[in-house]
């Protein structure tokens, strides 16, 4: 697939007065973003030409306030040709530390790590998951105790493969990244490749269903960091692919939403273990009952 010749530029920020919480840039992603980016308090994205159907920022305005308190948001869109979308997305991108021992750094930064610290090397590119958003974080402190060395694991919704790495470097023998998005895989597996773990995970270019997952096991984990409309579905595939008393945890479940997914998860067969609450965001772990 090729890339678009265009990208549309949403800006976005909180009105006067109102707090996002950490809300507008997960609206963004929401919204079709592929990234975000903070510049002197302006949240910024980028949505392929043909995600977006509009560029009337008053429309845009409109869908972004949803997501906000009362007062809603500033908003500016603009046109950015394809060539140049890379080094604007960059900036106001710096290392991040997530859970115990994750560092997160894009790769043109040179980070200060811990002797302890498990340095992860991301260059999102077109893909989902830089650990600036909360699904993402979330997904990282519950791997940092679910993994176990020489476990093999599923990433459904892989993204950069920010997931899939760390599963590798917490002493995951293999890690299949699933990935349906022709535009993210490229990006996918160049940080496969960056950080070391090419022999440990493979990237595979797929959309998941309840077949394909199963024919993917048995797993000693599933990590999966996806909309909450196709969390549900997949859930008995993602039990066909776990081992009795495998690991899952399930991410990108608003924190309305979340008891509801949560009782959908125990309805096919898995225990709930953990929660981890980033923002306006959960993910949880659980257990393969048998």
């Amino acid at each position: 697939m090729s890339a678009p010749t265009r990208w549309l530029v949403l800006r976005a920020r909180p009105a006067p007065g109102v707090d996002d919480d950490g809300r507008l840039a997960d609206a963004l992603l929401e919204l079709g973003g592929r990234a975000v980016h903070l510049d002197d308090g302006w949240w910024t994205t980028h949505l392929a030409e043909g995600a977006a159907d509009t560029d009337d920022p008053r429309v845009w305005r409109d869908r972004v306030a949803a997501y906000l308190p009362p007062g809603g948001a500033e908003v500016e869109v603009d046109w950015q040709e394809h060539g140049d979308w890379a080094e604007l997305w960059k900036r106001g991108l710096e290392p991040r530390r997530v859970g115990r021992r994750f560092l997160v750094t894009p790769s043109w930064c040179t980070p200060d790590p811990r002797p302890d610290d498990l340095v992860l090397t991301l260059d999102p590119g077109m893909a989902f998951g830089n650990a600036e958003h909360g699904t993402t974080r979330g997904c990282l402190r519950l791997l940092e105790a679910a993994v176990r060395p020489g476990d093999r694991v599923l990433d459904v919704g892989a993204g950069s493969a920010v997931l899939s790495i760390a599963a590798a470097l917490l002493g995951a023998s293999e890690v299949v990244a699933v990935e349906a998005d022709p535009l993210a895989t490229p990006a996918a597996r160049e940080n496969v490749e960056a950080n070391g773990v090419a022999d440990r995970v493979r990237v595979v270019e797929a959309r998941a269903d309840q077949a394909s997952l199963a024919a993917l096991g048995p797993r000693d984990g599933v990590v999966a960091n996806i909309e909450t409309g196709i969390l549900g579905p997949l859930l008995p595939g993602f039990r066909a692919a776990l081992a009795p008393g495998g690991w899952l945890i399930l991410s990108g479940v608003p924190a309305e939403e979340w008891d509801a997914m949560a009782s959908a998860a125990d309805r096919a067969g898995f225990t709930p273990d953990a929660v981890d609450a980033d923002g306006e965001w959960r993910s949880g772990r659980f257990t393969r009952r048998p």
